[in-house]
């Protein structure tokens, strides 16, 4: 039977290497906003019951962590009710519904790697709106995988990567915070570990439904990630500037981080039976069309 995947959002860091990667198990469509507004509730249900797709990976999300500070409403909208929503037309087709989320459901204060039956306790409104989309699926129930990242980047849209290399090219100096730790994820990893779940689950060999950490292996902090970026430019013989840690109070964000982000993965691994990279690996896999 061919696989028709259903795939919110077009032009995010994720979905644009989900299509990279999806292609060959299916028939993939692929929808932005002006095809499906996610904060349009009856609108989700009439794209999902015109479709009649055999998967749904939901790729779109409010990811203006500092913006939904001031746009609760729509952030709570885009990442609590229409994740909810997906699920119930997922599970009335009795199909799977891949979701991601977030880090930033933590608060941070966990001395070592959270697992996925830690104690939830979000910062700001991103985090408890995410927070709020996991539960509204948990509570349809049905086959599902809430998928949660952290720190993603890619050589597409807005994110730490590609400003720190616009940045370090321009300055001579650039302080970065140094007291928050986690681990980068490339979108490549998130859309290739997506692409080996959807395998084992078409050929019979899925683990359990359900809630997963996935990131790249290792840690690091905001300043460490930017040290790394520059050891690339400087291989490249591009300027780098010179970069100087700061703590989270000297570069104050509307919104609160968690300061431990750090993410324990182990599970998705063992009743998955996926690897995943070390974030080093993976950055330099991320930035080899740019060598």
């Amino acid at each position: 039977m061919s696989q028709k995947i259903l795939i919110s959002g077009q032009f995010g860091q994720v979905s644009r290497e989900l299509q990279q990667r999806l292609g060959q198990l299916g028939e993939l469509h692929v929808l932005g906003r002006d095809q499906l507004d996610l904060a349009q509730p009856e609108g989700i249900r009439e794209v999902v019951r015109t479709l009649r797709p055999t998967l749904i990976i939901n790729a779109a999300a409010h990811t203006a962590v500092d913006q939904a500070e001031t746009e609760e409403d729509l952030a709570f909208a885009i990442n609590a009710t229409a994740p909810g929503i997906f699920a119930e037309e997922a599970a009335a087709l009795d199909i799977p519904l891949i979701h991601y989320s977030t880090d930033y459901v933590f608060d941070g204060r966990k001395e070592g790697a959270y697992n996925e039956d830690d104690e939830t306790n979000p910062l700001g409104v991103y985090g408890r709106s995410k927070l709020e989309g996991e539960k509204a699926i948990r509570f349809v129930g049905g086959k599902h995988l809430i998928l949660r990242t952290s720190w993603v980047y890619s050589l597409h849209g807005r994110n730490f990567l590609l400003t720190m290399q616009r940045l370090l090219q321009e300055k001579p100096e650039l302080r970065v915070v140094a007291d928050q730790i986690g681990a980068p994820t490339w979108a490549g990893t998130i859309a290739g570990t997506t692409q080996a779940l959807v395998e084992h689950w078409l050929n019979g060999q899925g683990g359990p439904w359900g809630t997963y950490h996935l990131t790249a292996k290792g840690e690091t902090s905001w300043f460490g990630f930017a040290q790394e970026i520059g050891k690339h430019l400087l291989a490249q013989d591009k300027p780098c500037a010179t970069l100087e840690p700061i703590p989270s109070s000297a570069y104050p964000t509307p919104a609160v981080r968690p300061l431990n982000s750090r993410l324990d993965c182990s599970r998705l691994e063992q009743q998955w039976n996926v690897q995943l990279p070390n974030w080093r690996e993976a950055l330099i896999e991320c930035l080899a069309p740019l060598a």
